[in-house]
């Protein structure tokens, strides 16, 4: 951002202009998407688009982290909320969780997995990843009898990697053949396999 907005009118200044570019994102697409674009859908002027973002590569990584951020916060209450119980239903909520937030706003979700250069978006995916393996490593290491794995930060890594992008892979395809609580329950079977193997 070009200068931090100090008094109310800027901020919502800002938050409009924010939600434009989500807006222009999903609707047209990585492509197609510019500062003229979400200025016409923010109802600003560009002048007044370029006193807050020098370019749209700044509202883009303002929208990118945001959308990982409300990803992250889900999932991540949801596994700490879960912390000191031990079970399948920590997985499968977990899972859930995590599912939920990116149904949310599965049209994002597209333009982020599918349309941005990885770059874009590899920082900010790895900053959630990281953040759920750590909480996932330190259930691990508190409840030894939940695993058999010799390393808690080694499984944290396999689990949060495979829910994750078993949790992606069906949100974008919604594979008729797998209805959510199937998938959920796959979920569950497989760590649970591997974590008492």
């Amino acid at each position: 951002m070009r200068k931090a907005p100090q008094q109310a009118r800027s901020r919502e200044m800002v938050e409009r202009l924010v939600a434009a570019g989500r807006t222009v994102l999903v609707e047209r697409g990585y492509d197609a998407f510019s500062t003229n674009r979400v200025a016409t859908v923010a109802g600003v002027s560009p002048g007044s688009l370029y006193q807050y973002f020098p370019d749209k590569a700044a509202i883009l990584d303002v929208v990118i982290d945001r959308y990982w951020e409300e990803v992250a916060e889900r999932v991540a209450a949801s596994l700490a909320d879960r912390i000191g119980t031990f079970g399948p239903d920590m997985v499968r909520d977990t899972a859930d969780a995590l599912l939920s937030a990116l149904e949310a706003d599965r049209e994002l979700l597209r333009v982020v997995a599918e349309e941005l250069p990885v770059q874009r978006s590899r920082e900010r995916r790895a900053a959630l990843e990281r953040r759920v393996r750590e909480l996932a490593a330190t259930y691990l290491a508190a409840r030894p009898e939940a695993t058999r794995r010799p390393e808690p930060a080694v499984a944290a890594w396999v689990v949060v990697l495979a829910i994750e992008n078993l949790a992606m892979r069906w949100v974008l395809d919604q594979p008729a053949a797998v209805g959510r609580d199937q998938l959920l329950d796959e979920i569950v079977a497989l760590v649970g396999g591997y974590l008492l193997s």
